[in-house]
């Protein structure tokens, strides 16, 4: 992963719809089934909407049942990073984007095979890249 990238909150704001600086930069969360990218199928690259780090591949997207974008990989394990996330009286993992600290989604214990992990991500946090040949 490239040098860490680090901005003032005035930067990000400037970067972000105040939907994305919320989420990827406060530590919020998105409503169920109404980020865009929970029911997209295209072929193509989730990456943060923060920095451009690729994140998730759409071979390894899924559909969850939950309303948010969930992966169980990611493209490369180095370019997320986790935290235990003791917010809101719950015990989870919080993904974080490992080159600008954006704050993702969670991680769960209950996905598919075959890592069993749920990557559940907020579209907010992401921007997709399609393939050219699946726009």
């Amino acid at each position: 992963m490239p040098e860490k990238i680090v901005k003032s909150e005035e930067e990000w704001r400037k970067q972000l719809s105040p939907q994305e600086f919320d989420v990827a930069r406060q530590h919020g969360t998105e409503p169920a089934f109404t980020g865009r990218y929970w029911n997209e199928h295209r072929e193509g690259v989730y990456k943060c909407v923060c920095c451009g780090a690729e994140l998730f591949s759409s071979e390894t997207k899924y559909e969850s049942g939950t309303g948010w974008p969930s992966f169980y990989e990611p493209l490369r394990q180095e370019n997320i990073a986790t935290r235990s996330d003791r917010g809101f009286g719950m015990s989870r993992t919080e993904a974080l984007c490992s080159r600008c600290d954006a704050h993702l989604g969670h991680v769960f214990e209950d996905g598919p095979a075959p890592t069993g992990l749920r990557y559940c991500m907020n579209s907010a946090s992401l921007r997709f890249e399609p393939r050219p040949e699946s726009k």
